[in-house]
């Protein structure tokens, strides 16, 4: 658990040793191990979470997750805290709950009200418990793993909204997004996954743009399009090494289905990424090119 502005040092002193640019200049994309929680009392930050800019404010929360590429922006523009944690700290039951593993549950989560007071009052017994030295390590331990479980519970207690996705598409989708989650990297074809899960390959079109709001073939196409950016803005990889752990033959396929997509090459994308050239939001609206 770590305040933003210590975050911030030590952020600028690793980028400074690595010779890269720091938090809000074009700085390295990350891919973190751990879970990250952001949370602000005061000012505004933007995060890069998989490519998608979040704007964070006071009263609204950010979680990146393990395998998740995040950016940091310009953390002297906030005051706030970041608790950092491993998902194996959770007992099982609350790690369902919350939804611990679910690689696609929001990555925002606004609070408000009785929930925001109570999730900062969690959030400053946990500071209070973290910087406890006279506790015995295992009493200690037990306190934030406690006090953790019930900040996460707090932070995602949610009434299922009005005009949600119809039970059956919920189900059928939730079935096909994690076997192509499972799968993505070593087959594309909507037919492996209605052969496997026992659906015909148009029920999982119909849930999936019931629930995604794109085809079953789109849905597959966008994951493994995620896992390139994530393997080309991070990773050391050359492309044909991405291609092959992707499920392609060649560089050259991996090369047309990613331009056909994202109209832009893999190598143009590594570049944008590890330059700092990519429109980044501005405060007061609009973009600004990252490192300028």
């Amino acid at each position: 658990m770590l305040s933003l502005g210590v975050l911030h040092d030590r952020l600028r002193n690793l980028h400074r040793d690595s010779g890269t640019a720091g938090p809000g200049r074009g700085g390295r994309v990350e891919r973190l191990e751990f879970h990250l929680l952001l949370a602000l009392d005061t000012g505004l930050l933007w995060h890069m979470v998989d490519f998608s800019d979040f704007a964070l404010a006071p009263g609204t929360w950010l979680w990146v997750r393990p395998g998740q590429v995040q950016q940091f922006s310009d953390l002297s523009e906030a005051q706030g805290t970041a608790v950092l944690f491993q998902a194996d700290l959770l007992d099982r039951i609350v790690a369902a709950q919350v939804r611990l593993d679910d690689p696609f549950a929001p990555t925002v989560w606004p609070v408000a009200g009785a929930s925001g007071a109570a999730v900062t009052r969690i959030l400053n017994e946990l500071g209070r418990a973290h910087r406890d030295v006279g506790l015995t390590a295992s009493t200690r331990s037990a306190i934030l793993r406690h006090l953790l479980s019930a900040l996460l519970l707090r932070l995602t207690d949610r009434n299922v909204p009005v005009g949600t996705v119809a039970p059956e598409h919920t189900e059928t989708f939730q079935r096909f997004r994690a076997a192509v989650e499972k799968d993505f990297a070593r087959a594309r074809d909507v037919g492996h996954y209605a052969h496997h899960l026992g659906y015909a390959p148009r029920t999982l079109t119909r849930a999936s743009q019931a629930a995604a709001g794109v085809g079953a073939k789109a849905f597959i196409d966008r994951r493994v399009i995620l896992e390139a950016r994530r393997l080309l803005a991070h990773g050391e990889d050359p492309v044909v090494v991405i291609a092959y752990r992707l499920g392609f033959p060649d560089a050259s396929s991996f090369g047309k289905f990613f331009t056909q997509r994202t109209g832009s090459t893999p190598a143009a994308f590594r570049h944008r990424f590890r330059t700092g050239r990519r429109p980044r939001p501005r405060r007061g609206g609009g973009t600004e090119t990252a490192g300028e």
